[in-house]
């Protein structure tokens, strides 16, 4: 089991409406947003042994640039995150070691009601925001360890987010 799970909310996406859902892209903020998460996971010194994606365009983009931009893993897309709930984030995070880290690359509601379901903590799960939750090593329950919010991304970074 991994030692840590981290779950990142797709970049922001051109607005519902504008094509079927599954197929919204991110706007160009969205795309930078998943550059500084990538970044900072970088700057942060945290590494994926797995990066797994919802097969939503915005997802599926937020995941490939943030991996290209410091994480390294090649994102892998999974149904299971479509819909994430706790047993489908727990049968992910199973397919890594224990010293390893997973990221998930999806959407809220779905997001914050795992950490919420994890660890008891209620999370606001911004776009382009990433939380990480510490499931070994601390006891019988998984424990919140940081909700970072998209501009503290492109601080710890260095990617400016623009207006």
């Amino acid at each position: 089991m991994a030692d840590q799970l981290w779950f990142l909310r797709h970049g922001d996406a051109e607005p519902h409406g504008t094509r079927p859902d599954a197929q919204r892209r991110l706007t160009p903020r969205g795309e930078t947003q998943s550059v500084a998460a990538g970044a900072a996971l970088r700057m942060l010194g945290i590494e994926m042994a797995h990066v797994f994606a919802s097969p939503k365009v915005r997802a599926i983009d937020t995941a490939r640039i943030a991996s290209d931009s410091g994480i390294v893993t090649e994102p892998v897309v999974h149904d299971a995150v479509l819909d994430l709930d706790r047993a489908g984030a727990l049968e992910l995070a199973a397919l890594a070691g224990p010293d390893e880290n997973v990221l998930l690359v999806g959407h809220q509601p779905d997001l914050g009601q795992v950490v919420y379901d994890l660890t008891g903590a209620r999370a606001r799960v911004r776009k382009g925001g990433l939380i990480g939750v510490q499931l070994g090593g601390l006891g019988p329950r998984p424990e919140l360890i940081v909700v970072l919010r998209p501009i503290d991304l492109s601080h710890i970074g260095g990617i400016p987010l623009g207006a």
